[in-house]
């Protein structure tokens, strides 16, 4: 289908019985069957298509995939057990002994992990680049150097990558451009066509969008998915038929879900700029964001994560966290409730003191994922913690 984002979310469906059920079912099998010997040799050796395993892939995991292709506009894709399952198969199935990764510095804290402690033992070397000075990053591309590694916004830092400048100097150098495009969803950005080869989701997040299960999702050119798909067929992070469903259901409501965590999230920032007990608010659509002409560029809006810059520190920062009434402490965003997060000493914990300045993750910084509560009532709780805690 080529029409709207939100009609081709909702109307996108190939998992459909004989039975003709409006809403999709989902299929809780692990194998399938065939009608001959002939048929199954035949789907086998991909002559014919059909479904063999659900490890490979299941009608629900088929339409999860058709439907954020369609929203990023990619060729093909593969959906995996979790966020982190995508961006180690991204990785792992592209890559082999000896290759190099140039990536942005700013990066989730797990992908930091994959690249500086995992990929290592298997030869595979990485080097990070700084976006404050993109002239640089030529001297950075070594001869091994196969992959462009990025994530825009960061997690938390929000930093903005110009994705245009990413898909020529990938051109340039002949490298693969992954894009973690978890916190922009395809909704507000689609990497794709800035010249992104593989774009890769923390599903689990805005996807789901309710907190309730994990996915995450690879997407791209034919060709590359095609290694992909070879690669989790015989590793096995594949994701359930049931998580599949629900996450393939939550994108019928993914426009409408993220027009109110953007509404909400740009009202929080605004509202607490220039607040006296912080020392600075960061959101890609204020004016004040260091890459804001990038962000109103590349996004139809500014997602919902804000990050607020604690005065005080660590002590002030969980002074502050542990007087909330409302909102939500945990680990994970993109979630219908509001969330707070203490970066340094949770999802980014492992990185050295060095390594979290380098990102702009101090002691007192903040990650807050906008829920879709009532924004005064956010607010409210926010206002009354600050005064609390000081």
């Amino acid at each position: 289908m080529s029409q709207h984002f939100e009609t081709n979310s909702i109307r996108i469906s190939s998992s459909r019985s004989n039975q003709k059920e409006h809403s999709a079912p989902i299929y809780l099998t692990s194998s399938f069957t065939f009608d001959s010997a002939e048929e199954a040799r035949a789907t086998f050796a991909e002559e014919l298509q059909g479904n063999i395993y659900s490890r490979y892939a299941n009608p629900n995991s088929t339409d999860l995939i058709e439907k954020v292709c369609a929203a990023e506009g990619t060729e093909d894709g593969i959906a995996t057990a979790s966020g982190m399952a995508a961006m180690f198969a991204s990785i792992a199935s592209l890559l082999q002994q000896g290759d190099h990764v140039l990536a942005a510095r700013s990066l989730f804290g797990s992908t930091h992990q994959l690249l500086t402690r995992v990929f290592p033992k298997w030869g595979i070397t990485s080097t990070y680049g700084d976006i404050s000075g993109y002239e640089n990053w030529d001297k950075l591309v070594q001869p091994n150097t196969k992959m462009l590694f990025i994530e825009t916004p960061s997690n938390p830092g929000l930093e903005i990558i110009d994705l245009e400048w990413a898909g020529k100097f990938a051109a340039a150098y002949n490298l693969i451009l992954v894009v973690d495009n978890c916190f922009a969803t395809p909704y507000l950005q689609q990497p794709a066509r800035w010249g992104a080869h593989i774009v890769t989701h923390s599903a689990t997040k805005y996807i789901d969008g309710q907190g309730r299960v994990l996915g995450g999702l690879i997407l791209g050119k034919k060709e590359l998915i095609k290694e992909v798909q070879f690669f989790t067929r015989h590793t096995g992070p594949a994701i359930s038929p049931f998580n599949a469903w629900i996450l393939s259901k939550s994108m019928e409501t993914l426009g409408v879900r993220m027009d109110r965590h953007c509404q909400n999230a740009l009202t929080l920032a605004e509202h607490f700029e220039g607040n006296r007990h912080l020392e600075d608010v960061k959101y890609p659509f204020l004016g004040s964001h260091p890459q804001h002409h990038l962000a109103v560029k590349q996004m139809s809006q500014g997602g919902g994560v804000v990050t607020l810059t604690v005065k005080g520190g660590v002590a002030r920062a969980q002074r502050f966290i542990d007087q909330l009434e409302m909102i939500s402490i945990t680990a994970n965003l993109g979630d219908s409730r509001s969330i707070i997060t203490h970066p340094a000493s949770t999802t980014h914990s492992k990185l050295s003191q060095e390594e979290r300045e380098r990102v702009g993750i101090t002691n007192g910084l903040i990650r807050l994922s906008v829920g879709l509560e009532h924004p005064d009532d956010i607010i409210k709780d926010i206002e009354q913690a600050l005064e609390k805690s000081k």
